[in-house]
């Protein structure tokens, strides 16, 4: 069933970013009191991001798995009302200093050891349990196996690892996997108590009319069980090292480009074996959510490829990519599937022809519509029906951080365009919300800072920077019932509920 094809809106907000006590956001009790929030101000999408296990950087969107959950989502107080834990075991721990910043050096060492705690009073033999293992089969095993190894060889990358280990060897892993039973077990716990808080979270969601969009990323990490147990569907030597990488060219936002790191396919291999791979990926993330955002959707018709050996995305050049036969094939085996397709940035005509024989709804910025570095073509006159429209996402900064840091030339052009002419900021910003929620676009995804007026200190993503990103977080009772009445009353007034 088509999902976005009415008029509607939503809010983004990962989950890291909810209220806590316990130094994360989870799918605890502030979820629900989230989906509440939606509900009664008349929302029909709850975006998040990509809710994958993060690794080096804290990146929702670099994964030791494209399958498995992040555990420090799951809980706390939910595994204690289950019997699994005592409130003692966590509620005394050092969770960090601040209410809105998440410390991810304290979250690895101390969230792992709580979950420890529960695993061993866990009943392994239960029949959900059992069951869990059964339906996720083709992927849990070795995601279990891949994070002991990686516990055994102290969090290195598995390229570090002995050939044996590295090359998959069917005697050593056997051996590995005898040695290392309990552990391998409590990885596989870790996950079924993800997805079994998460279906709960979600069935909550959808009772209560707000569809959730997901995010995946175009591409996974090197360091992933994806690509240590698949290595022919990328791009590696006969040592299964990277030949080429990923990333964006130079651009005015930035003069080396944006080396990203992340193996590319072997799009001629994925060919041969009719794209199973990938239709695997995308029927797992369509079960998990109502709605699916691919990340760099340009990617399919040309990808960026990057010799491993430089050190910026300079010297980069523009490769074929699969295009449509990609998605004739994904329709073919799954149906015309809710996607949204991420085609921000500079895109060519084949692009452009490949979004519009694809059908999916790609994405508009008003950021970028009055950004004078940006040569889309993003201003509202020229938006469809079938597209989602924002003021930004989590690579932008808030509406109020861009309002005050943005060229002065093109804040007042922005004015002039959308008839803003109070210069009180927080009326601004509100009034950009509102010309937002006007547009023609069938959809509009509004950043919860947004509708809170903060400022660049509660950005999420500043891209091609390492350290101090994925950290805001909300604080507690600031979804108060007049944002509840003033969102529900926009909402009502541009026909999106």
């Amino acid at each position: 069933m088509k999902i976005l094809n009415k008029r509607g809106s939503g809010v983004l907000l990962h989950i890291s970013s909810l209220p806590s006590n316990y130094g994360i956001g989870t799918f605890g009790e502030e979820a629900y009191k989230f989906v509440d929030f939606l509900k009664k101000s008349g929302q029909t999408y709850w975006q998040i991001l990509p809710l994958g296990q993060t690794s080096y950087g804290d990146s929702p969107y670099q994964s030791f798995s494209i399958n498995a959950g992040n555990p420090y989502f799951i809980d706390l107080d939910i595994l204690s009302d289950e019997g699994l834990l005592e409130k003692e075991d966590y509620l005394n721990l050092n969770w960090g200093n601040s209410s809105t910043k998440i410390d991810y050096e304290l979250m690895y060492n101390i969230r792992y050891g709580v979950l420890e705690k529960a695993f061993k009073k866990f009943n392994k033999e239960s029949q959900d349990y059992l069951k869990f293992l059964q339906d996720e089969n083709e992927w849990i095993d070795e995601y279990a196996v891949f994070m002991t190894l990686k516990d055994k060889h102290n969090n290195s990358s598995w390229e570090c690892w002995s050939e044996n280990f590295r090359k998959r060897d069917k005697k050593t892993l056997q051996k590995f996997k005898n040695d290392n039973i309990e552990r391998i077990e409590f990885w596989k716990f870790v996950q079924f108590k993800f997805f079994q808080q998460w279906k709960e979270l979600k069935k909550y969601a959808n009772l209560n009319d707000v569809k959730i969009i997901g995010d995946i990323p175009i591409y996974v990490a090197y360091d992933s069980v994806d690509v240590w147990k698949n290595p022919k569907n990328f791009q590696l030597d006969k040592e299964l090292k990277m030949i080429s990488v990923a990333g964006c060219p130079p651009d005015s936002f930035s003069e080396t480009g944006q080396l990203w790191g992340n193996p590319l396919y072997n799009w001629e291999y994925m060919e041969k074996t009719k794209y199973k791979w990938w239709i695997k990926r995308l029927e797992i993330a369509t079960n998990l959510y109502d709605v699916v955002r691919i990340d760099h959707f340009r990617g399919f018709e040309s990808y960026y490829s990057i010799p491993v050996s430089e050190k910026t995305a300079i010297n980069g050049s523009w490769k074929k990519g699969p295009g449509i036969k990609f998605f004739n094939r994904v329709k073919r085996e799954l149906g015309d599937l809710n996607l949204i397709a991420e085609d921000l940035g500079y895109l060519t005509e084949d692009v452009l022809m490949l979004l519009q024989e694809s059908g999916y709804p790609g994405m508009k910025l008003i950021q970028f519509a009055f950004d004078s570095r940006e040569g889309g073509d993003y201003l509202p006159h020229n938006y469809s029906k079938n597209s989602v429209t924002y003021i930004g996402t989590h690579d932008n900064d808030t509406a109020m951080g861009w309002l005050l840091s943005a060229n002065s030339k093109d804040i007042e052009y922005m004015r002039e365009y959308l008839d803003i002419y109070t210069y009180n900021d927080k009326d601004t910003v509100w009034k950009m919300i509102c010309r937002t929620m006007a547009v023609v676009s069938n959809t509009v995804i509004i950043q919860l800072q947004d509708y809170l007026g903060l400022g660049n200190e509660a950005r999420i993503n500043i891209p091609s920077t390492l350290g101090g990103n994925w950290c805001w977080r909300m604080e507690k009772n600031m979804l108060d019932e007049k944002l509840v009445q003033t969102v529900l009353h926009i909402t009502k007034l541009y026909k999106r509920k």
